[in-house]
């Protein structure tokens, strides 16, 4: 079942990338009593995630926080290393960084795919969502393919 708006997320264990490295999140902790805008990807260094997704975020946090976001986070079936080095190499440090290595997470929420066609394996659909503690308050899922409602500026305008 597809998470929905209402619903509260699911208790998993997300890994954050940190300069010590990985730190292991419990996802109830982690979303308790603070609004957050949370953006999913299916792969760190991917084109559209790469060229847009991420950048959007990086571009609008000031704005996202001056409409009450209290933490921009994305999430991404990747190791802790890989989301550290994309976010490095993006200049992403306003963003906290939560690997799904073993997509567990995305599973828990029903947005994960099956990208194996892709060489990719199980994945995360592309989303954005505001929860605010640790309930789902927005949801928006993009389409196969497609990269509209999941930005930033969507998110945005949502709020």
């Amino acid at each position: 079942m597809t998470i929905s708006v209402g619903d509260r997320l699911p208790n998993t264990i997300l890994v954050k990338a940190t300069a010590d490295g990985p730190d292991q999140v419990d996802t109830d902790a982690f979303f308790k009593g603070r609004k957050i805008a949370l953006f999913a990807v299916p792969g760190a260094f991917t084109p559209t995630c790469s060229a847009k997704h991420l950048p959007g975020f990086v571009e609008k946090s000031a704005e996202l926080k001056a409409k009450g976001v209290d933490e921009i986070a994305c999430t991404s079936v990747n190791d802790a290393f890989v989301l550290g080095a994309w976010a490095k190499s993006a200049d992403a440090g306003d963003i906290t960084m939560l690997a799904d290595g073993n997509g567990e997470f995305a599973k828990a929420t029903g947005l994960d795919f099956d990208g194996s066609k892709f060489g990719m394996g199980t994945r995360s659909q592309r989303y954005s969502m505001i929860v605010n503690d640790g309930v789902v308050e927005q949801l928006n899922v993009e389409a196969p393919g497609e990269f509209k409602v999941s930005s930033a500026e969507h998110l945005l305008s949502e709020i």
